[in-house]
């Protein structure tokens, strides 16, 4: 008899832990699934800002805190007609629908002003955004490859908005006429050095004055001529 109920307690103890072991697993995966839902995509509420200007995927926020979706694309897809660096990826030719007609006026008009400007990076996908990532993780070490790539689903490049100028000579700096140029002029058509000169503490980015977003005519002006970053504009 005691042999026997030991027999049973055992299998009881058994299931117990078994059943134990299920919920424990289902509550640590609510916890991933959780935390991941809450960087995939950009909600409305988190976009909201105190101007009351309607929010539009113009205005979309991507930085270290808020991300995309790994299966996110941007819409119309398409290929500017400027002149492209050589050895630019086909992928990062492409550009939103949206932002088009902005960024060829800005290239053409730079140019009859006396200012050559080369298209070098636009739209990267998730998965191109992670190689790249990797890649420099691999080259120069995590802190600088944190400092100036943005890992994967948290990168402006995934949403097809935004562009990394260059110049002929492949040294796009502050002081440069063609940085310069873009610095002053690129509100003109709806762009906005995204990552302005002593704003790394905002943007969490450092300085980049290659790199341009397309966040509407609006928006641009009112962000230059106040010298503030996307960030501050909508509140967040």
């Amino acid at each position: 008899m005691k042999s026997g109920f030991k027999k049973i307690l055992g299998v009881v103890m058994i299931i117990c832990v078994f059943w134990y072991m299920i919920d424990y697993i289902d509550v640590k995966l609510e916890g991933i699934n959780s935390k991941e839902s809450n960087v995939d995509v950009n909600d409305k509420d988190k976009l909201v800002q105190g101007k009351n200007i309607d929010v539009s995927t113009e205005l979309v926020l991507v930085n270290r805190k808020y991300g995309l979706n790994k299966d996110y694309r941007p819409e119309a897809l398409n290929i500017p007609n400027i002149p492209f660096a050589d050895g630019t990826d086909n992928e990062e030719k492409h550009v939103a629908g949206v932002i088009v007609k902005p960024l060829e006026t800005l290239v053409n008009t730079a140019k009859e002003e006396g200012i050559i400007l080369l298209g070098n990076s636009a739209y990267r996908s998730y998965k191109s955004q992670k190689n790249t990532y990797s890649n420099r993780v691999k080259s120069e070490g995590r802190e600088l490859a944190d400092a100036y790539v943005a890992k994967p689903g948290f990168s402006e490049h995934q949403t097809g908005l935004c562009m990394d100028i260059t110049n002929e000579d492949r040294y796009f700096m502050k002081g440069t006429k063609e940085a310069d140029w873009l610095g002053e002029n690129a509100y003109r058509f709806g762009f906005i050095i995204r990552y302005p000169e002593g704003k790394k503490s905002i943007t969490d980015i450092e300085y980049e004055p290659w790199h341009i977003r397309y966040v509407g005519g609006k928006a641009a002006k009112y962000i230059y001529d106040n010298g503030i970053t996307l960030e501050e504009y909508l509140g967040k």
